[in-house]
């Protein structure tokens, strides 16, 4: 088949944004002409990514012979809203303007969801070209920009959220087929009206070969072999609801136990402040570390923190950094609701706790001390093989190339 990828994000951004390029390669490995549409690359940063410069368009052809067609964007990152809409809005009206015409005569069209605004070029192109579309719903909107605080309060934050429910609905309307990456994400889907018959579950990879990564950050830092290493990696923003988990370790006597924290967010100064006032020597802060070192970091931390604030999307999210330490081997502790909990259970690599609760969160982090780094190891085992029975990069591709043929059936028709 001849099919496309619209997608803000690709390689050679990290992280999430890298996993719409291993779909492009498996699809063009199992013998599909594969074309990309997305922006110029400035993930995580808002800085443009070594060797690219902004154009209106530039056409490349990457790995496995998968042609990629960029457009230009106004790249930002930062906590501004206003910048970050500006972003979204450019890629979407330069894809409208300078890439749908890349995507004439495709088979079928898989479509991130987010952001949501790129539903522009996704109708045009289902609509104008008349090409079925496989949406995958990696996000839950207008939930995931509610729990963020993106949308407001009070009247603002309703008529925005109202807007947001129709601007969706129109999209997975438009779908031929609509792809979800949790059981939990698909019962709302299917409650918000989306038919059965459209709903397909296809759940998220992860990077599976992120490279050796650079250094031996336990030696780095000057932590001993003997001492039991919790880490957060991501974002710290309100949505992770990670004061708890600073108050539960100020309920936690372990001497061994180190928990280091990595990555930003518009809730990292109050954690930090709350880290000091609480004088808790076992906790660092360790910055937005470069991707190359994500794998050191995997490796440092004997579980990893999966945190979501109880909330009515909560139960609904599937983050991806789930899928991402199960790759790596690690074991868990899950402070949310629903399929992460759900996940965590189900592999083996996990030790849940009640979102929110932080004495709940401190029994968990006692767990996770008395278990020690070889019992723990056990636990990551477990979950890297569960991740190769549910999660695989190989299972994925063939999940989507089954939806894309079966959007390309319907030749086009609603």
């Amino acid at each position: 088949m001849r099919v496309g990828l619209l997608t803000q994000w690709y390689d050679p951004e990290p992280g999430p944004a890298a996993l719409p390029g291993a779909l492009a390669r498996g699809l063009a490995r199992r013998g599909h002409d594969v074309q990309v549409l997305t922006g110029f690359p400035n993930y995580p940063t808002g800085r443009l990514a070594p060797g690219h410069r902004i154009t209106r368009r530039r056409d490349e052809v990457g790995d496995e012979g998968v042609r990629i067609r960029r457009v230009a964007l106004y790249p930002s990152h930062d906590a501004s809203a206003l910048r970050r809409l500006t972003t979204y809005g450019s890629f979407a009206a330069s894809a409208l303007a300078s890439g749908t015409d890349a995507l004439r005569g495709l088979d079928a069209l898989w479509v991130s969801n987010s952001p949501i605004t790129v539903s522009l070029p996704m109708w045009f192109t289902r609509y104008a070209h008349r090409i079925p579309v496989v949406l995958h719903v990696l996000d839950l909107w207008p939930d995931s920009a509610q729990a963020s605080g993106f949308l407001g309060t009070g009247r603002r934050g309703r008529v925005l959220t109202h807007a947001m429910s129709g601007w969706c609905t129109a999209m997975y309307r438009a779908a031929t087929r609509v792809a979800y990456i949790s059981p939990g994400a698909g019962e709302l889907l299917a409650r918000r009206g989306v038919p059965e018959e459209k709903l397909v579950h296809v759940p998220m990879w992860a990077d599976e070969h992120p490279g050796p990564g650079h250094g031996d950050l336990r030696a780095e830092l000057g932590l001993s072999p003997d001492q039991t290493v919790l880490a957060y990696a991501g974002t710290m923003g309100e949505a992770q609801g990670l004061d708890a988990l600073v108050e539960a370790l100020t309920l936690v006597d372990e001497p061994g136990l180190v928990c280091l924290f990595a990555g930003s967010g518009n809730a990292e100064g109050r954690l930090r402040d709350q880290v000091e006032r609480h004088g808790l020597r076992n906790v660092r802060f360790l910055g937005r570390l470069p991707a190359d070192r994500m794998p050191a970091l995997l490796r440092t931390g004997d579980a990893h923190v999966v945190s979501l604030r109880p909330a009515g999307m909560s139960a609904y999210t599937m983050p991806s950094k789930v899928q991402t330490i199960l790759a790596a081997g690690r074991a868990l502790l899950v402070a949310a609701d629903g399929d992460a909990a759900a996940v965590a259970a189900a592999s083996g690599a996990g030790i849940t706790a009640r979102p929110g609760d932080p004495h709940s969160i401190a029994d968990a982090v006692r767990e996770v001390c008395a278990l020690g780094r070889e019992k723990l190891d056990i636990l990551g085992r477990a979950g890297r093989e569960f991740y190769d029975r549910e999660y695989s990069l190989a299972s994925g591709v063939r999940r989507v190339e089954e939806a894309l043929r079966a959007a390309a059936a319907t030749g086009g028709r609603r």
